[in-house]
């Protein structure tokens, strides 16, 4: 019996020390060495920055709250961090020896991956910490790597938001798309026009639809994102998804009328692109978000935009005339390069949806990039027509990155808005675009919107296990494993990211069963 016992203990130890080397994304080299390093008590290290956040990250998520002396030679340490200038600016190596563990980097976008992969390559409890000796070289394969939250339909509280600013930075994601209007919420206070949030932060009727960010959470946001190499893209939507600024403003629309908030979708109701002092309104909300927002790319939406009021406006119609302009299309190029003009003012990048480039006409300016998203209704038509014009794309095609759409039908989502882990890994035309490797893909980005009222409590069952493939295909620089082994990994997995706090929901199609309840 004893003698039993004992391969039993062996084997647990076995498995939580492979499900250890189990890393995700993937490190793209990883060389695996005899013994490993085990660290107790009174854990020495050595760093020329004791105050970066890296550490600090190690010291909480790594060591567990383990007493740290800190040492003046590195090889009296038992971690040891070093700088090397000639590594990519996210790339890191980590070598992990019976007696040390070398963490090496360019700067601290790199220790934080560095960090990131010894989260999960840990082993045992606090007070005897295991790390399997190694070598592992990493850097990522994709320059965008990004992850959209909808807080415009609706409002998630700050501490959700942080959750998935950490989500985003384990999975080595270094963007994080903040989706702040929409027609159903205006979320960011804006200092000079404060009904914009007061009122459009208001307008929507169902469970966890009303609030706003405050100027100070936002800038606590970004503090919070910057210290884990996340920077914020805000998306200001406009002309369309408007309907949440017009009801506090709704001398912004065409008719200067009360305007219907529709609880799905979206309606005529969109910014007037013919009234001088609707484009001064905006550039002022944009000199805000530029004064809040760091980010060298601000988002101004763009699609969706129905033309039905701008086709019966005295003033539209007068500017497509006096500007020459083919139609309502035009217009709204017109607009858009306005407002990427305003920005380039301000040394920043216009991002746009794809729909400004279903076809040609104004130019934009050369500070736009274009994000394709409607697989589903143009295939990449978007993304060849930006090609085409020389701007620079972001892929997030609705087919297989929208991880609002579930595996099984649910409310506004049918059975041909659907799909599984299986599919985005094996088929994802973003991915596919990525593979082409021309210089103008920037990257990929996954999106969770809120369609439908998904609440906090649904986030994360949508998400997993999905987001990791997706996180897979923008960091790994490898040959990625056959679709049978990764699943299996993933599985491995999958309580570790439960003690992390993120709920797993079903994988595959097959595999979710017939009473599962989405919400």
């Amino acid at each position: 019996m004893k003698h039993r016992l004992s391969i039993l203990l062996l084997l647990v130890s076995y498995v939580t020390l492979a499900c250890g080397q189990i890393v995700f994304p993937s490190p793209n080299q990883v060389e695996m060495k005899k013994g490993k390093l085990t660290l107790r008590k009174n854990i020495s290290m050595y760093t020329a920055d004791t105050t970066a956040f890296y550490i600090s990250l190690l010291r909480s998520e790594v060591l567990r709250d383990a007493s740290v002396k800190w040492q003046s030679k590195a090889s009296a340490a038992h971690i040891c961090w070093t700088n090397d200038p000639s590594l990519p600016p996210e790339g890191y190596k980590i070598s992990i020896n019976p007696k040390q563990m070398t963490i090496t980097a360019s700067g601290e976008r790199g220790f934080i991956y560095a960090v990131q992969t010894l989260r999960q390559w840990v082993s045992g409890p606090a007070g005897k910490l295991t790390f399997a000796c190694a070598d592992i070289t990493d850097s990522p394969r994709m320059q965008w790597r990004c992850f959209l939250l909808d807080s415009g339909r609706q409002y998630q509280r700050i501490s959700t938001i942080k959750k998935y600013i950490d989500m985003a930075s384990l999975l080595k994601m270094n963007y994080f798309h903040w989706h702040l209007t929409e027609g159903l919420g205006w979320r960011i206070e804006i200092k000079r026009y404060p009904h914009l949030a007061q009122v459009g932060g208001s307008v929507g009727k169902a469970e966890e639809q009303q609030g706003f960010y405050t100027q100070e959470e936002i800038r606590e946001v970004i503090n919070y994102a910057s210290q884990r190499n996340i920077t914020i893209v805000p998306e200001i939507d406009m002309p369309g998804h408007a309907e949440a600024a017009l009801s506090a403003h709704s001398e912004l629309g065409c008719f200067g009328l009360p305007v219907e908030v529709p609880q799905q979708g979206f309606t005529q109701n969109i910014f007037c692109a013919g009234k001088d002092e609707v484009l001064t309104f905006l550039k002022n909300v944009l000199d805000e978000v530029c004064e809040l927002f760091p980010s060298p790319y601000i988002h101004l939406g763009g699609d969706e935009a129905p033309k039905g009021n701008w086709n019966k406006c005295e003033d539209c119609q007068k500017r497509i005339a006096a500007l020459n302009l083919k139609d309502s299309h035009d217009l709204q190029l017109w607009f858009s390069a306005q407002m990427a003009n305003h920005l380039k003012q301000k040394g920043r990048k216009a991002i746009f949806w794809g729909d400004v480039v279903y076809q040609d006409g104004y130019p934009l300016p050369d500070n736009t990039v274009i994000q394709w998203w409607n697989y589903r209704g143009h295939k990449d038509l978007a993304l060849r027509n930006a090609l085409k014009h020389n701007y620079p794309v972001i892929c997030s095609s609705n087919y297989y990155t929208y991880l609002n759409f579930p595996l099984t039908p649910w409310r506004g989502y049918a059975k041909e808005r659907t799909f599984d882990l299986k599919d985005l890994y094996l088929d994802n035309p973003s991915n596919k675009a990525c593979n082409e490797k021309n210089p103008l893909i920037l990257g990929m980005s996954c999106a969770l919107w809120t369609d439908d009222v998904v609440t906090e409590r649904m986030i994360d069952q949508r998400l997993f296990p999905r987001i990791i493939g997706l996180a897979e295909q923008m960091w790994h620089q490898g040959e990625p494993l056959d679709f049978t082994r990764f699943y299996k990994q993933v599985l491995q997995k999958k309580e570790w990211f439960e003690r992390q706090g993120y709920e797993f929901g079903p994988a595959l199609k097959s595999e979710v069963p017939q009473d599962y309840k989405w919400d």
